[in-house]
């Protein structure tokens, strides 16, 4: 496992990864051929918003050619785009992982995640059950309509960024610079660090 992602920054809200763990998934890692980093954003406001969180990581991880490397710290954020109030606040994270999956095979694994967790897409800044965005594959840059990489509005939400950053202090945001950087051009109001919830790294 790189050590950016094990180290973290120096908020004692983040946790390192188990030393077993590592091991376990560098041991797994030899299970994927030239595989290629990605970075997944997770967000739940709707149901069992943790476990949910919890459900989408573990069935990601179920993936053949996925090996998940880091899980972020959750924070709990209010909705973008809809009036203050009329929407449950969200549970975010953001997971890191290693795959063979092609972007195309990864999007569309993404979807039956969200399918599985009965996410339904009514009305554009709906509440809903899950959703998972890809943020980046590898130094991808992209701008077909059906997935633009990296996302078109990573670099403006601190709910991305945060725990990203968290995770992996030196992660470089393709096309847009240092996440670092980034989060400190965007305001956190309504973003904020449940110390009090966790999401385990899939064993």
């Amino acid at each position: 496992m790189t050590a950016s992602f094990t180290e973290g920054p120096s908020d004692p809200t983040v946790q390192p990864v188990p030393a077993s763990v590592v091991e376990k998934v560098d041991a797994a890692d030899s299970t994927l051929h030239n595989p290629q980093r990605a970075v997944l954003s997770l967000g739940a406001n709707l149901g069992n918003r943790l476990e949910t969180l919890q459900g989408a990581v573990d069935a990601l991880e179920d993936t053949p050619g996925v090996r998940i490397k880091a899980v972020s710290p959750v924070y709990e954020t209010e909705p973008w785009g809809v009036e203050p109030g009329s929407q449950p606040s969200y549970f975010n994270a953001v997971v890191l992982l290693k795959t063979t999956l092609p972007p195309d095979s990864l999007l569309e694994r993404a979807h039956a995640v969200e399918e599985a967790f009965h996410r339904v897409r009514d009305e554009r800044w709906g509440a809903r059950t899950i959703d998972v965005d890809i943020v980046s594959y590898a130094d991808l840059i992209s701008d077909d309509p059906v997935l633009t990489l990296p996302h078109p509005r990573a670099h403006e939400r601190a709910f991305v960024l945060a725990p990203w950053l968290d995770v992996d202090p030196e992660a470089q945001l393709p096309g847009r610079g240092a996440v670092a950087e980034l989060l400190a051009d965007v305001t956190r109001t309504g973003v904020t660090p449940r110390a009090d919830l966790e999401l385990r790294l899939p064993e």
